[in-house]
């Protein structure tokens, strides 16, 4: 029973709604001793059903239908609370906050710094008065690694912090399991296999906008915090009562170039030498930090 108890968990955690398909084929199952897809087809999607025989609740019946595994164990984890705790925690994890949204609007707002004058100059005048003294002692180029080394930190706390990697796991591991099955059906010319199999990779897609969401959640917040820094640096090196110092930077396989030279295409230096900053400082903090900021 307490094996029962974590598999209900387990599928509460990942979709509150499996509970709803859990409790149909439950009553179905006591009312006619077995159950068959087609007797609850018009309840719940093939996806829900094979999620269900994927777990071990719904088990075979010797070819004359399917049977709950443990029921009366499964009725007690349907009426516990920690299981309704456990699916109103995944149904509110899969949500962006209200704090989420503001602050990709927030974000979308100052990418109009780059084609606005007006509010580059509030933004970057502004954040003169915390980075204008490090830029006063310390040569630009030098400033820009600072700037990329506080980005990739941040950056790698808020991916860490904000992507649940347990439910991006589960997400990845749910979208293998259906490929290995479709690949054996195929194998086995199992055209009805197939046909349930290819309903369920449709009814999945709603847990690929889960994961997707899960990955742009953090990119909001870094974006919010990260465009100020762009808008200052551009705001410096466009602004005429600014003196960066030095006016050139000596990139590798490039040589001597102003920062706003274009290098690799429309690409000018100091966003290539940033991005070149960051990427190596990020993934320096990552392997100190030893933080994942990928599901495994």
């Amino acid at each position: 029973m307490p094996r029962t108890a974590e598999k209900v968990e387990s599928l509460a955690r990942e979709d509150g709604e499996l509970l709803d398909a859990l409790e149909v084929v439950l009553d179905a199952a006591e009312s006619e001793g077995t159950v068959e897809w087609s007797d609850v087809s018009d309840e719940m999607t093939s996806g829900q059903w094979g999620r269900l025989i994927e777990k071990g609740l719904l088990v075979d019946a010797d070819g004359s239908g399917f049977v709950v595994d443990d029921p009366d164990g499964v009725r007690d984890a349907l009426s516990d609370d920690e299981v309704s705790d456990a699916a109103a925690d995944g149904d509110e994890e899969s949500s962006w906050s209200s704090y989420d949204k503001l602050a990709g609007v927030g974000a979308l707002g100052m990418m109009a710094g780059y084609s606005l004058p007006s509010v580059r100059n509030v933004i970057g005048g502004t954040l003169d008065v915390l980075f204008g003294p490090l830029e006063a002692m310390l040569p630009f180029y030098v400033v820009v690694m600072v700037l990329a080394m506080l980005t990739g930190l941040y950056s790698t706390l808020l991916q860490a912090n904000l992507m649940d990697m347990d439910k991006m796991s589960e997400y990845q591991e749910q979208m293998q399991e259906i490929q290995e099955r479709r690949k054996d059906a195929k194998e086995r010319g199992d055209e009805e296999a197939l046909d349930r199999i290819q309903q369920e990779q449709m009814d999945a897609m709603g847990d690929q906008m889960g994961m997707f969401k899960e990955q742009i959640r953090p990119m909001v917040w870094i974006m919010l915090l990260t465009i100020p820094v762009f808008l200052w640096m551009y705001w410096m090196l466009l602004s005429p009562s600014q003196s960066i110092h030095p006016q050139t930077i000596t990139l590798p396989l490039i040589g001597t170039t102003s920062w706003t030279e274009g290098v690799l295409g429309p690409l000018q230096a100091w966003i290539l030498w940033y991005f070149l900053c960051s990427m190596g400082f990020t993934q320096i903090i990552r392997k100190s930090l030893n933080i994942q900021t990928t599901p495994t």
